[in-house]
């Protein structure tokens, strides 16, 4: 009995010592995101990754540093180019485990519209149909996500715009995101909170 509850206090002490190192690991990650310090927080994100493979935070910050970075050094086609494969494939490895999930879908899209600012006259044909597909997907599952609302608006926005259409509709669901920013409530300090600000500058041209 006595080896019995040995064993049972261990294995408890073992998860919560897991625990508590992986909110380190993620305050660290995010605090070097944060400070802009991208190649050492994603280094800290993938060590974070090789111990649990089943969780998708990770991956996903993983790719979403790759992607805002290739966002950034548009210019530079070599680099932008590594940066967006980097993303994919931290991105396999979420759909691997959390395919359905609205916040990897998001992700998902915004890798394939980096390719499509990468070289519009390659891949936007090639991928703007798929982006559209994966955000209506995102939205079916989860209307309520504020980034699902706004980057399906922006992107919605961007088409609109480059063949002479209304974005009016679609400003409108800029507004609605704002709104559902204000209430929305991340599952742990460490899920999404991102857009706010982007979604704020985008209703901003819309006025």
């Amino acid at each position: 009995m006595t080896r019995i509850i040995t064993i049972i206090t261990f294995f408890i002490f073992s998860v919560i010592t897991a625990h508590a190192q992986y909110e380190k690991g993620m305050q660290q990650a995010l605090e070097l995101w944060k400070n802009d310090k991208p190649t050492e927080a994603i280094a800290v994100f993938e060590r974070i990754a090789a111990v649990d493979e089943t969780n998708w935070l990770p991956n996903y910050y993983i790719a979403f540093i790759n992607t805002v970075q290739s966002f950034r050094y548009m210019n530079d086609k070599v680099k932008v180019k590594v940066l967006l494969e980097e993303a994919q494939k931290a991105q396999d490895k979420m759909n691997r485990v959390a395919l359905d999930n609205p916040e990897v879908l998001v992700m998902q899209a915004m890798i394939h519209t980096g390719w499509i600012v990468y070289d519009p006259m390659v891949n936007g044909q090639k991928l703007s149909g798929d982006v559209m597909y994966i955000y209506n997907k995102a939205y079916q599952i989860a209307p309520e996500n504020p980034r699902v609302v706004f980057q399906k608006a922006s992107f919605e926005i961007g088409m609109a715009s480059y063949f002479g259409q209304d974005t009016k509709p679609m400003c409108a669901q800029l507004e609605k995101s704002l709104e559902l920013f204000a209430n929305f409530k991340p599952e742990t300090p460490f899920h999404p909170t991102w857009g706010l600000d982007r979604a704020q500058e985008e209703l901003a041209k819309c006025k």
